[in-house]
């Protein structure tokens, strides 16, 4: 795990994985998880610690994935139209799940 974060900051990875792998999928499960403690802590009236889990977890991957994604966009041997638009689609995606 570890490793794969290394890799993925470096801009290590495929585009494919970096993008597909850790930006979409593990965006969704790193911020439905910590959406889903945030709201537990609120109802537990627990906001200072809600407001640390949920966006100090969260928050910090999805600026990881995207400098991942930036990254490796860079190395794609592929069409640069490709690397541009996954490069914007974490972007927007990751920005999107970091204010939900």
């Amino acid at each position: 795990m570890l490793r794969g974060l290394r890799q993925l900051w470096r801009g290590d990875l495929p585009l494919a994985r970096a993008f597909w792998g850790w930006a979409a999928v593990g965006g969704v499960v790193v911020n439905g998880v910590t959406t889903g403690l945030f709201i537990a802590l609120l109802s537990q009236d627990l906001p200072v610690l809600a407001l640390l889990v949920g966006y100090g977890l969260s928050v910090p991957y999805n600026v990881v994935a995207l400098v991942g994604v930036w990254r490796s966009a860079d190395r794609h041997p592929g069409g640069r139209l490709l690397a541009e638009v996954a490069r914007y689609a974490a972007a927007v995606g990751l920005a999107v799940l970091s204010v939900t």
